[in-house]
């Protein structure tokens, strides 16, 4: 694809923005500054990578993986306004699954720890945990102030605070994975991905494309999992004293 070709693409957000202004949605100026912005940090992102590429160091590779983690935290974070220590959480959380995601994939040989691989791959674990964790906060904190009487009735008749809440964490998890299940079931049938899209376009044959979407398909799966259960069992913890009472929402 040439430059001039990628500019005339643009076309597609612009239909946007007149959308935006006719129908008064008020969203003209955040489309021309997001496209603007993801421009230059793509371009800038590109130039990093190709030297970080080019080095092909351990340390520097885990230090970028755990810069993107940090970021990812405080992106979470502020949907956990009503957790307490919702960066800690979020950190922990998301590290936790990164580690033995990518662990997985380096040990069963489906990657390698190199920057070429470790960096994309790991991107898209943090990224996807990143808005599965924001889900989970926002269900958890509206579900523990929808449903406080059932709670506190439990705590009345001798429940501890985790087994009176185990309905409202375990709905939270539901929630924050149904978009990555729905996602797997539709795979092939109502979409194709955007890295087999993007490897086939690239000339990769379809066959292998459809190898590294099923492992990405895989890996999605187990880390948005493993960061929501890890962070549900340790948020609700927020919403009790120490005497094993509500607070107030």
């Amino acid at each position: 694809m040439s430059n001039w070709a990628l500019a005339l693409t643009y076309i597609l957000p612009t239909i946007a923005i007149i959308i935006s202004y006719r129908e008064r949605l008020g969203l003209e100026r955040d489309i021309i500054i997001g496209s603007i912005r993801a421009v230059i940090q793509l371009s800038i992102i590109g130039l990093i990578l190709k030297f970080i590429f080019s080095l092909d160091n351990v340390f520097i590779t885990s230090l970028i993986l755990l810069i993107m983690v940090y970021n990812a935290t405080l992106v979470a974070a502020k949907r956990g306004e009503k957790i307490v220590h919702a960066k800690r959480i979020s950190f922990v959380s998301i590290l936790l699954s990164l580690i033995i995601t990518l662990g997985a994939l380096i040990l069963v040989k489906a990657i390698s720890y190199t920057p070429g691989e470790a960096i994309p791959i790991s991107g898209m674990v943090v990224g996807n945990s990143m808005i599965a964790l924001g889900v989970l906060y926002k269900n958890l904190a509206d579900s523990f102030f929808d449903r406080r009487d059932e709670v506190e009735v439990k705590l009345c008749l001798g429940a501890k605070p985790r087994e009176a809440a185990r309905g409202l964490i375990r709905n939270s998890i539901k929630l924050a994975m149904a978009p990555t299940v729905d996602s797997m079931k539709t795979m092939g049938i109502v979409q194709l991905p955007g890295m087999m899209t993007g490897l086939i376009l690239a000339g990769t044959a379809p066959e292998i494309a459809i190898k590294y979407q099923i492992m990405v398909m895989f890996m999605i799966t187990g880390s948005v999992t493993i960061a929501g259960f890890s962070a549900s069992y340790w948020a609700y913890r927020s919403f009790f004293n120490d005497k094993a009472q509500l607070y107030d929402i």
